[in-house]
Formats: structure tokens, C-alpha cells, sequence
């Protein structure tokens, strides 16, 4: 198994930074780079990256524009953000077009290694820092509408986490705060993340 990846950032040192690290990894293969968003889906297009590590901070287009016209033309790739860039409007707005995953700049190399993991593998990685935004976000939702019952729309399969199969919305946000605080990163099925990413929208 060789994960193709492509890496997008307008700074080159950045970009050169992330392939020395990366190259590292067996299972990881760099096919390409890009320094803004109209050479990151031109290259997309034409060496079909598993992966892409998306910058937000382009200079001709947001890497959320990126991030939605790549998931609209290529939708097995996933694109996974990487950025300095801790907002939750970033991160919702990420969310809502797609991105399998979210990591800061700050973040250890790890967390970056296993979101590229994550996201090839078909699940969602999130920082923990931002994790915990999702999980304030249930939580306030809830509260509003406490009658609310989307998490019924998911089949038995798009619930299930790594780790567990929530049978109901207060256990569903019981395990995510687990996971928030003991877990070095939260993975859920992509269901669930398309699930919050409705809700946020709503």
C-alpha cells in the first residue's frame, strides 16, 4: 500500500519541510506540490493524489474553495487541511466542504502522519482543539432542540466509530468527549462527520 500525496502551501520551505519529513514514511509517496489553489487542482487532475495536504492561506483562492472544487471533480480524494489557522469558522467551513481531516502547523508529526492515515483509510482525523468545538456545538444544539433526531438518518455502519457504536445522541456525544480528552486525536466514520457537518449547516 503506497499512499500518493500531494502537498499544497504557498511557502516553499514549508512545502520542503513537509517532504523531508514525510518521505520518512514507507507507505508514503510524494507526487506533487503546489504553491496555489489553480496548480493544486491542474495537478490533482493529472498525477491523482490520494491524499492532498491543503493550506487554507492561498494566494489566489481560500484552500476551502480549493477543498470544495477538488471534492466536486475528484471526490475519492481526500483532502486533509494543514494550517495555522485554529478559528472554528476555518474549521467548520472545512468541514462542510469535505476535508477528512484538520491539523494545525503546531501539531506533532504524528498527528499530521495519522490524519494522512486516517483520511486515506476513508476516516475523519480532527485535533483534538477542534474536536472539542464539535463536541460544544452538539451540545448547544442539543439543548435547543432537544427533540431532535438526525442522528437517526445514519445506518448502523456510518455511526460507528473505531471504537464505538453509539445508540443514542447523549452516548454518541459521551464517547466523543472521551475521545476528545484521552485520545491523542478523534477518528470517526465519515457518516458521522457528514452528520455534523448537516447539523452545523442547519
Amino acid at each position: 500500500m503506497t499512499i500518493r500525496l500531494l502537498l499544497v502551501d504557498d511557502h516553499a520551505v514549508v512545502r520542503t519541510g513537509l517532504r523531508m519529513l514525510l518521505e520518512h514514511e514507507a507507505d508514503f509517496e510524494i507526487v506533487g506540490e503546489a504553491g496555489d489553489a489553480r496548480t493544486a487542482l491542474s495537478q490533482v487532475s493529472v498525477l491523482h493524489p490520494d491524499v492532498v495536504l491543503m493550506d487554507i492561506g492561498l494566494p489566489d483562492m481560500s484552500g476551502i474553495g480549493a477543498t470544495e472544487a477538488i471534492k466536486r471533480a475528484w471526490p475519492a480524494v481526500a483532502v486533509v487541511a494543514l494550517t495555522i489557522h485554529e478559528d472554528e469558522q476555518y474549521f467548520f467551513e472545512m468541514l462542510q466542504v469535505g476535508a477528512a481531516g484538520y491539523v494545525p502547523k503546531r501539531a506533532a508529526p504524528e498527528d499530521l502522519i495519522s490524519a494522512i492515515r486516517a483520511a486515506y483509510n476513508g476516516e475523519i482525523y480532527l485535533y483534538p482543539s477542534l474536536a472539542k468545538a464539535l463536541v460544544s456545538d452538539f451540545l448547544s444544539r442539543s439543548r435547543a432542540d432537544p427533540e431532535d433526531h438526525s442522528l437517526d438518518e445514519l445506518t448502523p455502519r456510518e455511526t460507528t466509530t473505531r471504537i464505538f457504536m453509539p445508540p443514542s445522541n447523549l452516548e454518541f456525544v459521551v464517547m466523543i468527549i472521551f475521545t476528545v480528552f484521552v485520545m491523542p486525536g478523534l477518528v470517526v466514520a465519515a457518516g458521522v462527520f457528514s452528520w455534523l457537518a448537516r447539523r452545523k449547516r442547519g
